[in-house]
């Protein structure tokens, strides 16, 4: 069974030297060349595009308002025709005629024909309709902004996403070193078991501490898998080829930290919470002018046609209804002024002031704190950095000690418990500098969030 074993992790082993040696020669996949995929093929980017499409549309079709409305309609109706003195309000697209009531002969019924067509045209509106499609534009941008906030989260996703995934499988990696000391040690106290020089007691000992890291590797491999199906979900394939960032991972360069970051006005986040205060106080404005007169052009012209001739004659002929045909037309100018949405619109405009005001408060906090978490990021990565290279040369002084142990264990100067306690110490060296690198790249992809610049971490990881 144990060589069944020590097969497979061989196997795994001298595939694991042949892509490093492959990786040496072939710089392969960077995280920046996995994004323009995911840029292009994932949905919810495609979704947020979708959306700033409409808030387009919508703007401009908001500005189509400025045009005349010009109403057209037709009917044809059967019915009488007595006249009624009196007035009405007549509907949208109508303007009334009023015509004789003279005594008629023949069919108290008759035919009629109606069309009409009105234009209106609101020529002054105090600046209501230019704020209005600032208003409109104004959605259109947050929209803009929403999907550069979108991109930025989605870059952040792919950069954890891809650095877990090469921290699982530096975790089965390093386990998988273990399983080979491991095995090492036990086929040497096998020997010296066989031998008489070591009691059975040791070749026992090692045989668990080996079943117990083969434990462990089931572990180790279930959680590389789940990070390489998180990842596909946004990269869209499994045929990842990751083996040169493995090695970046583990061994990063000094440069991440050597040029001074800053964040701008025009970070997506601030950007938005900017056109959020913009929406507020042109909403303001526009519930200011809306309690304003708007001045108007009207006009019209209505054809009607009737059955009931001049003479008085009426006939309940349907045909006859497109005969005896008169035309009119109106023109005019106007105004409307709703006197009672002053109050109304007032009030909402204090509203809309106010959640500018409180846009504007949320702007200066969220500016506040993303300044002070770049500066803590920085100063985290510039130690995180030290941190690695410490646990790196304590890594290999660690290995050396080990080898140096090992050594004399096989010459039977020390117990085989002293042995394992060196492994276990060259261990935690090596679990600590993997511990380490995955807080550094963390710390990067954080940076490079704050200051929307993923170029380091895209060309380097």
């Amino acid at each position: 069974m144990i060589k069944r074993h020590m097969a497979v992790v061989f196997f795994m082993t001298a595939i694991s030297s042949a892509l490093s040696s492959y990786g040496q020669q072939n710089s392969g996949n960077t995280l920046g060349s996995l994004w323009p995929r995911v840029e292009n093929n994932y949905p919810g980017i495609h979704a947020k595009s979708a959306a700033v499409d409409a808030a387009k549309t919508h703007a401009r079709a908001v500005k189509t308002n400025r045009l005349p409305q010009v109403k057209v309609q037709a009917q044809n109706t059967y019915g009488t025709f007595e006249g009624a003195a009196g007035a009405f309000f007549p509907q949208a697209g109508f303007f009334n005629v009023s015509g004789s009531t003279a005594t008629s002969t023949g069919s108290s019924v008759a035919a009629n024909t109606f069309g009409s067509a009105t234009a209106e045209w609101e020529i002054f509106t105090f600046g209501r309709r230019q704020k209005e499609y600032e208003l409109a534009q104004a959605v259109a941008d947050k929209h803009i902004n929403e999907q550069a906030v979108y991109l930025l989260d989605l870059k952040r996703s792919l950069a954890e996403r891809y650095i877990t995934l090469l921290y699982n499988q530096a975790k089965l990696n390093w386990n998988n070193k273990n399983l080979q000391r491991l095995h090492d040690i036990h086929r040497i106290t096998s020997s010296l078991s066989k031998a008489g020089l070591r009691p059975a007691a040791d070749s026992l000992l090692a045989l668990s501490s080996y079943n117990q890291s083969l434990a462990d590797n089931d572990h180790f491999t279930g959680l590389k898998d789940a990070a390489m199906i998180k990842i596909t979900e946004l990269y869209g394939s499994p045929d990842l080829d990751y083996t040169a960032s493995l090695i970046r991972f583990s061994k990063p360069t000094s440069d991440a930290y050597g040029s001074t970051k800053s964040i701008t006005v025009s970070h997506p986040a601030l950007a938005v919470l900017q056109k959020q205060m913009d929406y507020y106080q042109l909403s303001s404005t526009v519930q200011k002018r809306a309690s304003l007169p708007a001045v108007r052009l009207l006009g019209g012209y209505a054809v009607r046609g009737t059955g009931i001739h001049p003479s008085g004659h009426v006939s309940d002929r349907w045909e006859a209804g497109f005969s005896n045909t008169t035309g009119n037309y109106l023109f005019g100018i106007g105004a409307v002024w709703n006197i009672t949405a002053l109050k109304t619109n007032s009030l909402k405009s204090r509203a809309f002031q106010k959640d500018a005001q409180s846009i504007q408060q949320q702007f200066s906090a969220y500016e506040i704190t993303m300044h002070a978490d770049l500066q803590a990021a920085s100063t985290k990565i510039a130690q995180q950095f030290q941190q690695i290279s410490k646990t790196l040369t304590a890594m290999k002084q660690a290995e050396k000690a080990y080898e140096m142990y090992l050594a004399r264990y096989k010459s039977g100067l020390i117990a085989l418990s002293e042995l394992l306690q060196i492994r276990q110490l060259l261990e935690n060296a090596e679990n600590n500098h993997l511990e380490a690198a995955k807080q550094y790249w963390l710390l990067i992809a954080y940076e490079a969030v704050l200051t929307t610049d993923f170029n380091f971490l895209f060309n380097n990881l």
